[in-house]
């Protein structure tokens, strides 16, 4: 829709920019005030998100760049242009995992808690996140000519084809991720153990993303057949991972 937000002379400000750090100051901020009202000090949350969005960035960018290899190894200065879209979500929860995961053991922090902090913020990241991308044109829809709802691209600086209806994939993820949002702080009123929040938002998450993929026009995302892209496999997954996930610590936290 808008690629730019700004552009003043030699100074120019992208929206996809713009939303991703909007959404991550809101998501940390959301994250520090759960975490005090558990007596979890705010800095350790602070320098925690940091270590996260350094590394979503990084492998949400990696997972792209791998998918889409060929050209990059064409034009390897682009690999640095994340301001122009281009970042997998996935990739960043692969990287940014083992990373969380690390910090909290190192600073004795309980994980599963930790994780429940962080669940509904990283929900309310993405939705900001995913109007970045709509707002840029990237992970665009596939033709919409039948439906009202279809959204054109006009900015000839958008990375969306242009002129034509097209589905707002960006508009339907981000909807779904606010109401996922929703759900996970109206669970935590009613959470019965350590974890619960967390796989909750990566069951519902791998859903919504399965879904949502059957609509997406951009075939550079990757396939594994042809009809199932990669993303898609990751969901799979993600929702197994996720059912087991909640199993096991709820019988985990039934013993205790």
């Amino acid at each position: 829709m808008h690629p730019v937000l700004i552009r003043i002379g030699p100074l120019t400000i992208h929206t996809y920019g713009f939303l991703i750090a909007t959404g991550f100051l809101v998501a940390l901020y959301l994250a520090v005030r759960q975490a005090k009202k558990e007596g979890i000090s705010s800095d350790r949350i602070l320098d925690l998100g940091f270590y996260i969005l350094l590394a979503a960035i990084i492998g949400a960018r990696l997972l792209f760049v791998l998918i889409n290899a060929a050209h990059y190894l064409s034009n390897p200065l682009d690999i640095f242009k994340i301001w122009e879209g281009g970042l997998v979500f996935y990739g960043g929860v692969l990287f940014a995992v083992p990373v969380a995961i690390w910090y909290v053991k190192k600073h004795n922090m309980g994980i599963w808690s930790t994780a429940d902090i962080f669940a509904p913020s990283i929900a309310i990241g993405h939705v900001f996140g995913r109007l970045g991308c709509f707002a840029a044109g990237c992970c665009f829809g596939k033709t919409a000519e039948m439906l009202p709802w279809g959204v054109i691209f006009s900015d000839p600086e958008c990375l969306a084809p242009r002129n034509i209806p097209l589905h707002p994939t960006q508009l339907y993820e981000s909807g779904g991720e606010f109401l996922n949002f929703l759900i996970l702080i109206s669970l935590r009123k009613h959470k019965s153990f350590n974890g619960q929040l967390f796989m909750t938002y990566l069951l519902i998450y791998s859903v919504l993303r399965f879904v949502v993929e059957f609509f997406r026009g951009d075939v550079a995302r990757g396939f594994l057949l042809p009809y199932i892209s990669v993303s898609q496999g990751i969901s799979i997954l993600m929702f197994l991972v996720a059912v087991i996930g909640m199993v096991v610590l709820k019988r985990r936290q039934a013993k205790v």
